[in-house]
């Protein structure tokens, strides 16, 4: 039921929003106001963020659906706005990758990667913009990550997948630009995160995976794409990790290849030795609800400083000239009342 202070504010699309951030993803933009369209495979998780949804008082409807067939995101998008309303918000979240060294690495796992992760972004831009162009307006939200800027060992073909983001939302951007375009559209680049993706990825690893550095909770990403939609911003970066490794990698990139030689390896395992034959979602979802977050939570941060600034940098610098403003106003009347010149 909608309330004064849950007033509908519009339709978002998210992928990969049965679990992880996407489901974040999902809970957030119902807060705000958003009736929400929900693309995955995974039918329980999708049920389950359906009805978490509703009990917020937003309507929801879900599409199982395989980001990866073009033609299947094109006509959820289609029943997403027969059902729901027009698309106001459409957010590229759905990712896969293997945790596994390139020498082990086998052909059809990079094109299943690059077809999900890659692919499913530019096949959810393309239905977007299909709608949104003719009305003008509307905002495409990229996910990103550090990853698209500086590659790390044993995450080759998701790494790969994030370059290939960055590269293509920089000519959508300049083609939007140029066509004096009022879509907006943002890439939001993320830290390590506790999501479930950990447990879910196939891996060759000896033991569990783990995110490498500082771990953020899901909800601060989400809270990074709410801003983001509501907001012209060309990129957002999320924690100072991700703010640390695209500039160190413009600066020496032969550094972090040092670094991560030596630290990635083991940075990107638990110490618990991992079942080879467990199951992974890479060709098909893994069964059940599994909810947003991953096995992380006493390492995880609900907070990010950087983001907070980064959200709030207009204001800071308003404040920071008017205060300067301030100074120079109380110097001069002081000088004046002084006899000074």
């Amino acid at each position: 039921m909608e309330t004064a202070g849950n007033k509908r504010k519009g339709v978002v699309v998210i992928t990969g929003a049965s679990a992880g951030l996407g489901r974040a993803c999902a809970r957030k933009f119902a807060e705000d106001g958003y009736d929400v369209g929900l693309l995955a495979r995974g039918v329980d998780g999708l049920e389950g963020a359906r009805r978490e949804i509703e009990q917020m008082g937003r309507k929801a409807l879900y599409v199982a659906v395989d980001v990866a067939d073009a033609q299947a995101v094109e006509d959820a998008a289609t029943k997403i706005e027969e059902e729901l309303g027009e698309i106001d918000v459409w957010v590229n979240n759905a990712m896969n990758s293997v945790f596994s060294p390139v020498k082990e690495m086998r052909p059809e796992e990079y094109k299943r990667v690059t077809e999900v992760t890659y692919l499913g972004q530019v096949y959810g831009t393309l239905s977007a913009l299909k709608r949104m162009l003719p009305r003008n307006r509307g905002s495409i939200i990229l996910v990103g990550s550090a990853l698209a800027y500086r590659g790390i060992p044993l995450q080759s073909a998701y790494c790969g997948s994030k370059h290939a983001i960055q590269g293509f939302f920089d000519s959508l951007r300049s083609e939007l630009l140029h066509d004096k375009s009022d879509v907006k559209v943002c890439m939001v680049q993320l830290p390590a995160m506790n999501t479930t993706q950990f447990g879910f990825v196939k891996t060759r690893l000896p033991n569990k995976p783990k995110p490498m550095g500082k771990i953020y909770q899901p909800e601060v990403a989400a809270d990074a794409i709410l801003f983001a939609a509501h907001h012209n911003r060309r990129e957002i970066y999320v924690g100072y990790p991700t703010v640390q490794a695209i500039v160190g990698d413009k600066i020496a990139p032969e550094v972090g290849d040092f670094i991560l030689s030596r630290s990635a390896f083991k940075g990107q395992q638990t110490n618990e030795p991992e079942d080879p034959n467990r199951k992974h979602n890479l060709w098909e979802p893994i069964p059940g609800d599994h909810g947003a977050h991953g096995n992380f939570e006493a390492e995880a941060t609900y907070f990010s400083p950087e983001l907070w600034v980064s959200k709030n940098k207009y204001n800071l610098l308003t404040g920071a000239l008017a205060l300067g403003g301030v100074i120079l106003g109380a110097t001069a009347a002081k000088k004046w009342m002084n006899g000074g010149d």
